[in-house]
């Protein structure tokens, strides 16, 4: 009786193990996108850059950035909430779309356009940042005509991360 005790004992704690292997996030950013829009997005966003004279990096993706201060916290994960506070620009124009500068956002990362999950975890908690988001990794072909975004818009964000968790 004892060792059939025992056997199951082992089972559940080597099952309970095996189980929360699983509960990992496993979260990527959809880098599938219209690579002929995107060529187009980022050839757009370069002639903005050199019009502004601003020294972006590149991420792999095609998205530009300048890492402003890059923080000294923790670093953000695929799957973490971030608390931050932002403005929204179309590069086009310069119209501001959304701010949010004098407020604390939270945001599920995994929730929010593909060029904020790329764009955010460049950074640490305490980090600021300027991204120049291809519209494939914006809201695309569709835009948000209700939040003044058209489609195929390029987007600039500044953003700051207050914490992430």
């Amino acid at each position: 009786m004892m060792s059939k005790t025992l056997w199951i004992f082992f089972s559940v704690i080597i099952i309970g193990t095996l189980t929360s292997c699983d509960n990992e996030c496993k979260f990527e950013p959809n880098l599938d996108v219209n690579q002929s829009q995107l060529a187009e997005d980022i050839e757009k966003i370069d002639a903005y850059l050199a019009e502004n004279e601003i020294e972006a990096e590149i991420h792999p993706s095609g998205i530009r950035y300048v890492l402003k201060r890059a923080g000294d916290g923790n670093k953000p994960g695929n799957c973490s909430q971030v608390r931050v506070s932002y403005e929204g620009k179309l590069i086009s124009d310069g119209s501001v779309f959304d701010d949010a500068t004098d407020t604390i956002r939270v945001f599920d990362l995994q929730a929010l356009i593909t060029g904020w999950q790329i764009g955010i975890p460049i950074m640490k908690d305490g980090g600021r940042i300027t991204l120049f988001i291809p519209s494939v990794y914006a809201y695309g072909a569709n835009g948000r005509p209700n939040n003044g975004i058209p489609a195929n818009a390029n987007l600039q964000f500044e953003i700051i991360l207050y914490e992430s968790f």
